[in-house]
């Protein structure tokens, strides 16, 4: 009898977690860990973010000038390729990764923790970077695979990768502050704010809808019309304390 309700009870459990995010806290944050110490490699400034990586991307592509001697041409060529190629890194992992529906409680534990709580509390200005701990041991991986592949052009291809990224996290930054700068911007905020509070398995490109379009995952922004209430749920509230609620 235990037994069978210990299944139902997890059944249940894994269920409302595969749920769309439906509610959305205005203020706090997530308690992800119980740990303070875990707790504290689960947050980022973005100034700490691009102040990190910069020096390094600065100095990989340094070497690339000058231990491998490859010219300016070729460097930004190749720059520019890695950072187009993770407009599509971001949607694949996005749609497929972020988004993924677990079967395990270990995996719906995942998958809340690396985006799930995001959609719970879009407010949490903490969370739209992955972390400096994990970043850095995600961003060493991705390098040495890319050096396996293409050996010495990883020196410039990498650092426009990770450009990229940069730029994802400050889109995703500024898509939750600020309305758009610019009118043709539009439809990239509409995009993903639809993609909170309409249909999290439409509307995964962040920094560009180039592979939504591709993909078919696109919002018609023509017959969707805006919801004023919703979108101002999604955007940071200013001078608001920032408050820790239960561990999820």
């Amino acid at each position: 009898m235990q037994s069978l309700l210990s299944v139902t009870l997890q059944t249940a459990f894994l269920y409302l977690c595969a749920m769309q995010f439906e509610k959305i806290h205005n203020k706090g944050q997530a308690r992800l860990f119980k740990n303070d110490f875990l707790e504290m490699l689960t947050k980022a400034n973005p100034l700490v973010i691009w102040g990190m990586y910069i020096p390094i991307l600065s100095y990989i592509i340094y070497l690339a000038a000058t231990r491998y001697q490859y010219s300016t041409g070729t460097i930004l060529l190749v720059f520019f390729s890695g950072m187009f190629f993770w407009t599509f890194f971001e949607y694949i992992a996005h749609r497929f990764i972020f988004h993924w529906v677990p079967k395990t409680p270990g995996a719906t534990k995942f998958v809340y923790t690396l985006h799930g709580n995001h959609h719970h509390y879009p407010r949490d200005k903490q969370r739209l970077f992955m972390p400096p701990v994990p970043s850095l041991l995600i961003s060493s991986s991705l390098f040495g695979l890319m050096y396996l592949i293409m050996r010495s052009y990883a020196f410039m291809f990498f650092p426009g990768f990770l450009f990229g990224y940069l730029m994802y996290g400050t889109m995703h930054y500024a898509i939750h502050a600020w309305n758009p700068p610019f009118k043709w911007m539009k439809g990239l905020w509409r995009n993903h704010h639809l993609h909170h509070y309409k249909n999290e398995h439409l509307g995964f490109g962040v920094s560009s809808t180039l592979w939504d379009h591709v993909f078919g995952t696109m919002f018609d922004l023509k017959k969707e019309k805006e919801d004023k209430e919703k979108v101002k749920e999604l955007m940071f509230a200013r001078s608001e304390p920032t408050k820790q609620l239960q561990e999820h």
